[in-house]
């Protein structure tokens, strides 16, 4: 993949992006069966590959430059804005709302933000894209000042972007290199974006999470959903469930599933699926997912678990291996959490894997791993 950004180096977020695309997916197989132990008993299906660009439906982009001539991308080592609006690996849907969304900051007077001079208001833009090409913007900002004005032309930019279907601003006030901050002003009437993944409805709030592939997440599921079928469990944990999309894809009349996650943003959009899809036996619950586990006074038998990069807590670990549950499915975005997780975790053994490449140009992947318990003597 050819990348102007990165020969200019302007940006080198894709670090791979020079290696033939092949060779990134076979590097990244092998670390995966690295993480497993290479144990020749582990049954790996094929891995399943991404697009090379165009495939991430989320724009996170900081902003600098001036009101009248605003950068939408990323910040130089002197904080000042690099203007990365044309990435490759945006989808078509992200690159046409960019500039609209540039010409709305000049038009709503919206100050980026001066890191140095800790001056002015805008921060960030988050644009997600869904699988149906509708858009959530959501516009960071240091204060509440600039609220009016975009209030006032909002209405011209829904009319200029008639998928954009859920805008809101987020208030981040202190001097910070995170993204966002914890509250959320929603400005339009729809709070959700409907995210249409294998024929089920997910509803991504402002505030939630969603893969970035919208692809090779729907395999993703899938191959949760078939590896789970075929186990035929009566009952099921969602730990880190998100928005709920394991649980959903994995529900049905005779199977009892449980989705805990900390994000109350999340459990709603959760709720609202299920009820929407008719799982009636699948429900969510906001929760700390290791604080639910070891108080829960009987254990399923099967645990979906897909935890931040920083994997399962020691806790969490030590309560799945003493506990009755016989099949884990282990979703992980991180090879090395993952091994130390298994190690610690002996009686779970990986029986299935899968890669699932979410991060093309990227050292990053998602592997997927059904782990199942022995009894040793």
């Amino acid at each position: 993949m050819h990348c102007s950004y990165f020969d200019a180096e302007r940006c080198r977020s894709c670090t791979l992006i020079e290696q033939p695309y092949t060779e990134q997916l076979a590097a990244k197989q092998a670390q995966a069966q690295r993480a497993l132990g290479d144990r020749s008993d582990v049954q790996w299906s094929s891995p399943v590959a991404s697009p090379e660009r165009e495939f991430r439906n989320k724009a996170k982009m900081v902003v600098g430059g001036t009101v009248q001539r605003p950068t939408l991308g990323i910040l130089d080592v002197e904080a000042r804005g690099v203007d990365l609006r044309d990435c490759g690996l945006y989808t078509p849907g992200l690159h046409a709302c960019i500039p609209l969304l540039a010409e709305f900051i000049t038009v709503a007077d919206l100050t980026p933000y001066d890191i140095p001079r800790r001056a002015g208001e805008l921060k960030n833009v988050l644009v997600t894209e869904s699988p149906d090409g509708e858009l959530m913007l959501r516009l960071v900002l240091r204060s509440q000042e600039p609220v009016a004005r975009i209030r006032k032309h909002l209405p011209a930019l829904l009319r200029a972007l008639p998928q954009l279907r859920v805008v809101s601003v987020n208030l981040l006030p202190g001097h910070t290199a995170i993204v966002e901050g914890e509250r959320e002003i929603l400005l339009t009437e729809q709070e959700t974006l409907r995210m249409r993944v294998n024929g089920i409805d997910m509803h991504l709030r402002p505030q939630s999470f969603f893969q970035t592939n919208s692809d090779v997440a729907a395999a993703l599921y899938r191959q949760a959903q078939e590896w789970v079928s075929e186990q035929a469990p009566a009952s099921i944990w969602d730990l880190y469930c998100g928005v709920g999309g394991f649980a959903l894809h994995c529900g049905g009349a005779a199977r009892e599933v449980v989705g805990i996650e900390t994000s109350r943003e999340a459990v709603a959009s959760a709720d609202l699926s299920a009820r929407q899809a008719g799982l009636s036996r699948v429900s969510f619950q906001a929760a700390d997912a290791t604080a639910f586990a070891v108080g829960a006074s009987e254990a399923p038998e099967l645990v979906i678990v897909n935890p931040p990069r920083r994997g399962l807590s020691d806790e969490l670990c030590r309560w799945l291996e003493s506990s009755s549950v016989q099949r884990v499915v282990y979703s992980s975005c991180d090879a090395g959490s993952l091994a130390r997780d298994l190690a610690a975790m002996p009686s779970l053994v990986p029986r299935r894997a899968r890669l699932f490449d979410m991060f093309p140009q990227t050292a990053h992947f998602e592997v997927l791993t059904l782990l199942e318990r022995v009894h040793r003597r």
